[in-house]
């Protein structure tokens, strides 16, 4: 852990065609995890875990209007848009960037991840960094 709370958990990849995403890094030597849907985000997840490779989360859309429409709008081939960090205490981890006056500006509160067995999850635009998700393990 660092000042933060933070420790590294995956890098997110937003695609309208899992199975290619899938079968690319399958042939990395990713080990593939079921497809879970998110009723909450609308979007289709698959983990994806390595032994010495960051993880990849490949997300896909719902049957409705989601998170990730834009993005693949913009980028038709996929692309990597978040990492996500895992923390013990959203609070204590907002409250470090507070008092380092880093902008952290909420655009999805924390929620159950299905994915994640219910732990929250909540996604964060930081100026000068993108888009960040973080997984509270806490929070079950």
């Amino acid at each position: 852990m660092n000042d933060f709370r933070l420790k590294f958990h995956h890098l997110g990849l937003a695609t309208r065609n899992r199975d290619r995403a899938v079968a690319f890094v399958s042939l990395l030597g990713y080990e593939i995890g079921e497809c879970v849907f998110d009723p909450l985000q609308n979007v289709r997840l698959t983990m994806c875990t390595h032994n010495t490779e960051p993880a990849i989360e490949v997300i896909c859309p719902g049957d409705k209007k989601g998170p990730i429409d834009l993005l693949i709008q913009r980028h038709r081939d996929g692309v990597i848009y978040h990492p996500c960090y895992e923390t013990d205490s959203l609070q204590a981890t907002l409250a470090a960037w507070e008092k380092l006056e880093i902008l952290a500006i909420c655009i999805s509160p924390p929620k159950p991840a299905p994915l994640f067995g219910g732990l929250h999850v909540s996604f964060y635009e930081m100026p000068g960094i993108g888009l960040v998700e973080i997984l509270e393990t806490a929070s079950a």
